[in-house]
């Protein structure tokens, strides 16, 4: 975990395209959403590493969200609940649950449906903005932040400098 913020903190630091960056919180935020171990997380989560985006950033986004799954959940629940009964989507929903290996999948679950749209709407809705956000942090907030005074008083923390060595020695190359 602490390679990871090291890597995400590097990216907004380093050369890393803000699209990349933004395109990694993007899918965070859906494989976030849908519960892991589904049929359809392990397919995204492979498909995801086909695409050019920042990977670091992708798992921490999708870690902080799983840590509040159990606040989300209702709210995913219900999205899933209605797509799931959405009248003229039945046929195709009995249509997918009758055909081999599909049932499978577990896309009636309403986590898993609520999952993957919020998820891939959230991800597609939130992309400019995690861009204007990494274009305001390399412009303005981080410079301000690393010559803070509390920032430099809590670089003395043990889990603070642990992340620091961690992005120094990639920073190196080690």
């Amino acid at each position: 975990m602490i390679k990871g913020i090291a890597k995400l903190i590097l990216a907004l630091n380093g050369n890393v395209k803000k699209s990349q960056i933004a395109a990694g919180l993007a899918w965070g935020v859906l494989l976030g959403l849908i519960p892991a171990g589904n049929f359809f997380w392990i397919v995204l989560l492979v498909v995801s590493f086909f695409f050019n985006h920042h990977h670091g950033s992708k798992f921490l986004v999708m870690a902080v969200i799983k840590l509040f799954a159990p606040l989300l959940a209702p709210s995913v629940d219900l999205l899933g609940w209605e797509i799931l009964h959405i009248g003229p989507l039945q046929p195709l929903f009995t249509t997918m649950y009758n055909m081999p290996f599909v049932p499978f999948t577990k896309f009636n679950n309403t986590l898993v449906a609520g999952g993957i749209v919020g998820g891939a709407a959230l991800g597609l809705l939130l992309f400019f903005p995690f861009m204007l956000l990494v274009d305001l942090y390399r412009n303005t907030l981080g410079h301000k932040i690393r010559n803070s005074k509390l920032v430099k008083a809590i670089a003395k923390f043990p889990l603070l400098k642990a992340i620091d060595q961690a992005m120094n020695s990639m920073a190196k190359g080690k």
